[in-house]
């Protein structure tokens, strides 16, 4: 018994030692650094990438267009676009250095080397060089624009781009041309022919809105060897709601503004045979001084029913020759019948009331009046058109 008991105590010994061993291997702090592993790559340092903008020996470039620097894995440093007189073209740094863009346009039959630099992620600098030649056009074209550099205009008037020659990249020439309203108003082009496009709104100007007209044409592609002659900056505003109605049944015309009606006047309208259209014009200019004249649409003033006579006061609604203006002489059938060879006749008193109170670009509604539907391409009557038709025909 003894000698099993002894047996026993040395095995329980044994296990004992064994498994504090094990303990120890397990609790004992290893003093050997434990290796671990990153998800994250380690940046690799690069050379800068430069692209230049027009690329190197390029010919027949817009000089309307930019000139440009892009950078990759890098930040641009010194950047000169010198043309072959020695002039530097003035441009300016991308945020964060991410390239460069000339600020001003080149000329016509030029010559430049653009010179850029960047550094990379490496740390070292690259450089690199393009030489170019801008186009020389075979025509200049200028625009007019129906706007005056700060003056007040109806809710009805449209922007009238007018240009000296046709145009045959009519979606290059639209992306020139720029319309910036505030408050934003939602608004299209519509092309008449090949030398004019007009921006109308979708509905009448708010009155207080500020305009901006940007025709960006310099150096511009217009097509067929065509390109823009200058730029042009316009900023307007436009004033007070005014919304003349002529009724050719009551010969009274109606004035408000602001939709609250002010004023009510006699008025005489085109006689049978010279019935006045009937629809939406917009006031396109006022006259202090007129002589109106039969033979502007084809009547001599000798012929039967021509005319020349003098008014003091006169406001044009139409290309054709339809005014409102001072007429004196008809005064009695104002009020009661219609008498005049198309145009709306008003007293003097009315009509100086009325030129005073109202702008370019007024609207001037007249209706009841037995003649013809207004043309929406006889002057500024762009209102004759829905908005529906305004966006689908033309363009």
């Amino acid at each position: 018994m003894r000698g099993s008991t002894g047996v026993g105590a040395r095995l329980l010994v044994a296990v004992g030692v064994i498994g504090l061993t094990l303990a120890g291997c397990s609790s004992s702090p290893s003093s050997e650094p434990v290796a671990t592993s990153s998800s994250a790559p380690q940046p690799v340092a690069k050379a800068a990438v430069l692209t230049l903008t027009p690329g190197k020996d390029a010919k027949d470039v817009a000089p309307g267009e930019p000139v440009s620097v892009g950078v990759a894995d890098g930040k641009v440093g010194d950047v000169k676009l010198t043309g072959a007189d020695g002039k530097v073209v003035a441009g300016k740094v991308r945020a964060g250095g991410s390239g460069w863009d000339s600020a001003e346009p080149l000329g016509y039959g030029k010559t430049y080397t653009l010179t850029a630099t960047a550094t990379g992620s490496d740390g070292k600098p690259v450089t690199q060089t393009s030489s170019f030649t801008t186009v020389k056009p075979a025509r200049q074209l200028s625009v007019s624009v129906n706007l005056d550099e700060g003056e007040t205009v109806g809710v009805g008037m449209p922007l009238i781009f007018t240009f000296s020659g046709n145009v045959t990249d009519k979606a290059a020439a639209e992306k020139a041309l720029k319309v910036t309203a505030e408050p934003a108003t939602e608004g299209a082009f519509r092309w008449f022919g090949d030398k004019q496009v007009v921006w109308r709104p979708k509905d009448y100007w708010k009155s207080g809105t500020k305009l901006k007209v940007d025709a960006a044409v310099y150096g511009k592609p217009l097509g067929k060897g065509s390109y823009g002659r200058e730029d042009k900056t316009i900023t307007a505003a436009v004033g007070d709601k005014l919304v003349a109605v002529a009724d050719g049944q009551t010969h009274q015309m109606t004035v408000s503004i602001n939709d609250k009606e002010v004023k009510t006047m006699p008025t005489s309208m085109g006689k049978p045979g010279h019935n006045t259209p009937a629809g939406t014009y917009t006031v396109m200019s006022e006259h202090t001084g007129y002589t109106m004249d039969s033979g502007t649409y084809g009547v001599p003033e000798d012929a039967p029913g021509g005319y020349r006579t003098f008014v003091q006061y006169a406001v044009r609604l139409s290309y054709s020759g339809i005014f409102y203006h001072s007429a004196p002489w008809s005064v009695r059938q104002q009020g009661h019948s219609n008498v005049s060879h198309g145009c709306l006749n008003l007293s003097t008193e009315n009509t100086k009331w009325l030129m005073d109170t109202s702008k370019k670009g007024d609207v001037v509604t007249v209706r009841n009046s037995g003649g013809p539907k207004l043309e929406p391409t006889d002057g500024w009557s762009y209102w004759q058109l829905s908005w529906d038709d305004w966006r689908a025909a033309g363009n």
